[in-house]
């Protein structure tokens, strides 16, 4: 089973990209893209991509480590754009792949400086996390995955205690509060307005069905703007240059 072998995508920078709703006002259910039949995606094209991609301080971004991602996320957008028929921006992909591991660096390196630590559990729970929501049975299971495309165990496991150092720092950044229920029954009828408006009432469900959908939505977002704050503070006090 192929998965992606960046795990920048599981935590809290791709808050930013995943926090959407609907034009109902509803959360978005992820779906998986299907490619149109016989579509395959674009070959990465890399030329000019020097080998170091970008610096973030002191710390440099390889090609081989933008290559990963970038071939991940050109994947993931090859499969989306196929269903509306459209062609990549292959250069736009490689600006906001470097902006994402940019934003990966600053956000590591704050958490290492903020003194938090990984134990092995907490390892274990991000890669128990990526097993989840790839369908497959236990840690063992994503180690042999990733193994399977070329990163080993000791690898992996870097990479996901860097992500659990992140999504530490960034809850205790943020500080997003559970949203009250007077909060959700606003947002409750304004869907039901919505519904209304569009002649679709009949399919909301009741507030006590959608009570936890809201709040995750809301929770959601509250995390998708601190992360936002948050890189903004960082990319002002940092030392950052793409080279794209």
């Amino acid at each position: 089973m192929s998965i992606s072998r960046s795990l920048i995508a599981v935590g809290a920078v791709a808050m930013l990209a995943l926090a959407g709703c609907s034009a109902s006002g509803e959360p978005e259910e992820t779906a998986e893209p299907t490619p149109s039949a016989g579509a395959a995606a674009p070959e990465a094209d890399l030329k000019g991509v020097p080998d170091v991609v970008a610096t973030v301080n002191d710390e440099e971004i390889g090609l081989e480590e933008f290559t990963q991602a970038y071939e991940a996320q050109l994947q993931q957008a090859s499969m989306m754009q196929q269903q509306g028929g459209e062609e990549v921006d292959q250069d736009a992909l490689k600006q906001q792949t470097a902006d994402l591991l940019v934003n990966n660096a600053l956000l590591t390196q704050a958490a290492a400086g903020s003194g938090i630590e990984a134990t092995d559990e907490d390892i274990d729970s991000v890669l128990q996390q990526i097993a989840d929501q790839n369908g497959l049975g236990s840690v063992d299971d994503v180690v042999k995955a990733f193994g399977d495309q070329g990163l080993n165990e000791d690898a992996v496991r870097e990479q996901a205690e860097g992500q659990f150092l992140v999504d530490s720092y960034v809850e205790q950044e943020a500080d997003v509060q559970q949203p009250s229920d007077e909060e959700l029954k606003k947002k409750y009828d304004e869907l039901v307005e919505q519904a209304k408006a569009q002649g679709a009432e009949d399919q909301v469900p009741a507030f006590e069905e959608a009570k936890q959908q809201l709040a995750d939505q809301a929770v959601s977002e509250g995390e998708s703007a601190a992360v936002e704050d948050i890189l903004k503070t960082l990319r002002e006090d940092a030392d950052v240059d793409i080279k794209l």
